[in-house]
Formats: structure tokens, sequence, C-alpha cells
């Protein structure tokens, strides 16, 4: 008789954005014509650029032709790309061979899959509050015990508290821990690591002889260029993180899905020798995987041209504009923001200690705006709420107005 995963029975009663969007049709079921505003799930809005536009162009045609058609490509990542990036990171101080990028459909997709090549015996840190891949995906990994509604957490994983008073940037766990998920920009808060902030998570990680996984798929947002953008500009990193990335957000690939994980040979386990980690991933990525469209890769190449550069850089301008919309907008209310100044999420406290869920039924039966609730992105969410720059100026600037006319404080 065939059995399930158990391991998914562990996980916590709905997934965060479907449950959005399941309250989101209740109210326009009930309330038929009004229109809601979206600030909460983090979907690009703007078209690409011309040179990826035109990237994407030549690689349809180059398929078209019997002499320049091509089939599966390298599972790694096809290599012109690979030394793209390579020369990406160089531009910025960070040193990597070619061979250790492995292109993917998507940070996401690395993010949920990095688990595999370690132990389930491992212990494991998240950044709290965090994007819910990173949780859930060891859930399904089978490295906790049950979740509790009450505390909103899992037994057996180690939350590092993210809090107000230190800038929603989390110090190392007291314990020893095996697997350490950062991000930086954090993905809800809007915070970024400074440099000492990382070094003692890179020193924790070499001492513990631990891995941190690093997502880094928001680091072009970043605009005070003093603020590290790679975990790999803090010495020693190469032997302890693997970074994750994506041209998502940056670049609107959202839908054309394209994204890179760094795995450097240097990095040991306690049971592991320097490449065993490169090699495991690599085996995994070409069992499981066939690798990122030859159509995408093409245009993550012309995004990391020196036209596709300047354009990608113009169109981060657009939405850290938007951010600054709905940050000052909801400051003139007296309401606490956090985030959207070298991100493009904005963190807010919610009125009067409300819960988060609480607050989003509120914004969106007197705004008409839909944002993520907190808690979502684990315990320390709570009482706080996300709100995304991701959007249209004109829909941006109405949502902001809604809620400034019809939000009741």
């Amino acid at each position: 008789m065939a059995k399930i995963n158990d391991n998914y029975r562990k996980l916590s009663a709905g997934y965060l954005f479907p449950e959005i969007g399941r309250r989101v049709k209740l109210f326009q079921q009930e309330n038929k014509g009004v229109k809601v505003h979206r600030l909460g799930i983090g979907n690009t809005t703007e078209p690409l650029t011309p040179a990826v536009i035109k990237g994407l162009h030549e690689a349809v045609d180059l398929l078209a032709d019997v002499d320049t058609y091509s089939g599966y490509g390298d599972e790694q990542g096809e290599a012109e790309l690979r030394s793209a990036l390579a020369r990406f990171y160089q531009n910025r101080g960070v040193s990597l061979s070619s061979d250790e990028f492995f292109i993917s459909d998507g940070a996401k997709p690395d993010a949920g899959n990095i688990q595999s090549i370690f132990s389930a015996n491992n212990l494991v840190a998240f950044q709290d509050p965090a994007y819910p891949v990173y949780v859930d995906s060891n859930v399904i990994g089978g490295r906790c015990g049950p979740y509790n509604p009450k505390r909103g957490d899992y037994a057996g994983f180690i939350y590092m508290v993210c809090s107000e008073e230190k800038n929603f940037i989390p110090e190392p766990p007291k314990e020893k821990v095996d697997l350490i998920y950062i991000c930086s920009p954090n993905n809800p808060t809007g915070a970024v690591a400074n440099h000492a902030d990382l070094r003692a998570f890179v020193e924790y990680a070499l001492e513990s002889k631990a891995v941190i996984i690093f997502d880094a798929a928001y680091s072009e947002f970043i605009q005070d260029l003093t603020l590290p953008r790679s975990i790999y500009e803090i010495e020693g990193a190469r032997k302890c993180a693997i970074e994750i990335n994506s041209f998502s957000k940056s670049a609107g690939f959202t839908g054309v899905r394209l994204g890179w994980s760094v795995v450097p040979e240097e990095i040991e386990t306690e049971d592991s020798e320097p490449g065993d980690l490169h090699r495991f991933w690599l085996r995994r990525q070409t069992t499981f995987f066939n690798g990122a469209s030859n159509l995408a890769q093409k245009g993550g190449f012309a995004v990391l041209s020196e036209k596709g550069q300047k354009e990608c850089a113009q169109l981060i301008t657009y939405y850290m504009e938007n951010a600054r919309v709905i940050r000052e907008g909801l400051q003139s209310m007296g309401l606490k923001v956090h985030g959207g100044v070298n991100a493009p999420y904005l963190w807010l406290k919610t009125p009067a200690e409300m819960s988060s869920w609480n607050f989003f039924d509120k914004l969106l039966n007197e705004a008409h705006v839909v944002g993520t609730p907190g808690s979502g992105f684990g315990p320390s969410g709570e009482g706080y709420f996300r709100l995304s720059a991701f959007g249209h100026r004109a829909d941006v600037e109405d949502a902001v107005e809604s809620i400034k006319n019809n939000l009741i404080l």
C-alpha cells in the first residue's frame, strides 16, 4: 500500500498567499464592483526592458533555424551566462569561478531544493520573520516536530528573532546549529544586514562547521552601496555559505523564470570534504532538472550586458519610487513604517496592537487594499504587515490615497 510523506501533515494550515487569495475572493463576491488595490504579493508589473526583449527575440530566431536550433543545454547553465555572472560579481570585488554558478528557474526553487543535499538530522535556524519557503521546505524534509498554532512555530527549529529594537537584523544562534537561512535585503522586513552583521554569521558558521543559505534575491535594490550585496564580500564566506539570487525582481523575470545559486568548492561540513557540496548539488540538479529555458538564459545574458544593466537600474528606480510613495503616505498618517529604503518591501507596524490578520481584514474592508499579514512569515511577524512596492505607479498612488482617505485609525 502506498503511503505519503507524512511531513506534509505538519505544514501549518494553508499557505500564506493562497489564504490571502481566498479572503480577497470572498470580499469581491460580497462587494460586487468594488475596486481592490493590491500591495500584497511581490509580483513585478513593468515590461521587460528593450535590451532584454532583443535578447529574447534573438533566442527565438535561433530556434527557428535548423542550423542554430538547440535542444537540451548544460544542466548547470549555459557557459556564456555563467561566465557573465562571474564577471558581474568580479565587478563588485567578489572573485568566483563560472563553474561555481548553477543556473535555475528561480531563487524560490533553489531555496526549497537546496535542503535536499543536507542530512535530515541537521538542526536548522531561520531568520524570523522569513520567506515561508525556507521553513516549509525543511518541514517537508523532516527536520522538525509538530506545528504549534498558538506560538506560530515548529518544534525543533531555531528562530533567530528580528526585533524592531535591533533594526530587524538577527544575531547568530546561541546554540550550535547546522544550517542557517538569511535573506538580505530581507523579505518581508526590508532590512539590510551590514558587513559587521554578516561577519558575525560567517565567523559563527566557520567555528560551528555550519552552512549559511544566503538569499540575495533583492540585492540589486540596495541604494546604500556601503552595504554588502553578496555574502562573499565577507572574508571566509566561501568556506561556509551558499548564495541564491534571481533575475525575477531586478529584471522583471517573475514570469520568465531565471535565477542562480553559487556553491563554492571550498565549503565544508562536519562530515564532508571541500568540493563535496558542490558535487552533490550538481548531482541533484542533473538528476531532477534539465536546465533552465535556453530562451530565458539568453534573456539573462542580455540583462548582464552594459545596456541591460542600465535599463534594469531604471526599472529598480521606478519600484523604489513606489516604495517612497507608500512609505511617506503611511507615515503622514502617523503609522510606523520600516523598510522601503534599500528594499522594495515595507514593514508596517499594525496600529493599536492589532493582530496581523485582523489588520488585513480591516485594511481590505475599509480601504479595499490588500497587503500581507506579518504573522504569515513566522512568529516574530505578528503585529506587523508587509506592503510591496511592485505595481504600476498610478495604482500604487491610488492605493495610498485610499488608505489615507478610508482607513479608520
